[in-house]
């Protein structure tokens, strides 16, 4: 089975150099938990394998053999610009991780598409008097659902693509998109991705979901990593837990581990312990 690094490296080493090529993966998590240090993580040192190898290294370490490399990486985004998410980056790792890693990024964002039918006024997030002209060309065009579909079409196959964050497509499913729409596209993408043979993250609050509908997301996917704050005394821990997916559970059982505790450093989103059945 090949397999895509993730970008967590002492994850990747965990389970046989990363997920399996074609997976899409929900990444669930209460705020502060690590899901959104995790995509990032992902995004800038998966960026940095062909930026820049020394660095790799530097923070990340060899690759396991037989590791599949993307042809490219994409951090998609429905809100925020490429210079905010950079800033934010900055703020959790080393800034030459994320700078060099993010140079080899592609970056999209569809504010357009998903602010268009709203009541938010055009120049908050068109960049330009150019764009608010050209506005009406995209509402004849398409709907946020349908570009992220044909950008996935476009760019997908062999690379890892951050999709930030399908959280969005929650609060815009609720007023305008229909909950069934957003579902069966993942269903689709699920479908689809599997073909493509890369990797596609999708960052979600589960703080915001009902339990059905998160069993929804996780049911449209091929695996579930939960990031959830555990408390034990005074201190409060971020836990990762890994439900069903293919081919990367089966090896955790195998090791008997049940739970990751993790930490955030300058090198990113990082594994610090792992709980096992005692």
């Amino acid at each position: 089975m090949e397999r895509m690094p993730l970008g967590i490296s002492r994850l990747d080493r965990m389970i046989g150099g990363g997920a399996p090529t074609g997976s899409v993966v929900l990444l669930a998590g209460e705020p502060g938990a690590g899901a959104r240090e995790f995509c990032y993580t992902s995004a800038a040192m998966t960026g940095l394998i062909g930026a820049d190898p020394e660095l790799f290294d530097l923070y990340y370490g060899d690759l396991e053999p037989g590791t599949t490399v993307p042809d490219d990486v994409h951090y998609v985004s429905f809100t925020d610009e490429r210079s905010a998410v950079v800033t934010e980056m900055e703020f959790v790792m080393d800034d030459e991780l994320v700078r060099t890693g993010m140079d080899d990024v592609t970056y999209v964002e569809f504010a357009e598409e998903y602010f268009q039918l709203t009541p938010v006024p055009t120049d908050w997030y068109a960049e330009s008097m150019a764009d608010i002209t050209e506005l009406g060309s995209h509402n004849d065009r398409t709907d946020v659902l349908e570009a992220l579909g044909e950008y996935l079409t476009d760019h997908a196959a062999d690379s890892v693509v951050v999709i930030d964050s399908v959280t969005d497509l929650v609060a815009a499913a609720d007023d305008r998109l229909g909950w069934s729409d957003l579902t069966v596209l993942l269903k689709g993408l699920k479908r689809a991705s599997h073909r493509w043979g890369g990797l596609i993250l999708l960052l979600v609050n589960s703080e915001l979901l009902e339990q059905t509908e998160l069993g929804r997301l996780k049911e449209a996917t091929d695996g579930t990593l939960l990031f959830e704050w555990e408390s034990g005394g005074s201190e409060r821990a971020r836990t990762l837990v890994v439900e069903q997916f293919r081919g990367v559970l089966s090896r955790l059982e195998d090791e008997d581990i049940v739970r990751f505790e993790t930490e955030i450093h300058d090198g990113g989103f990082d594994i610090s312990n792992v709980r096992k059945i005692r």
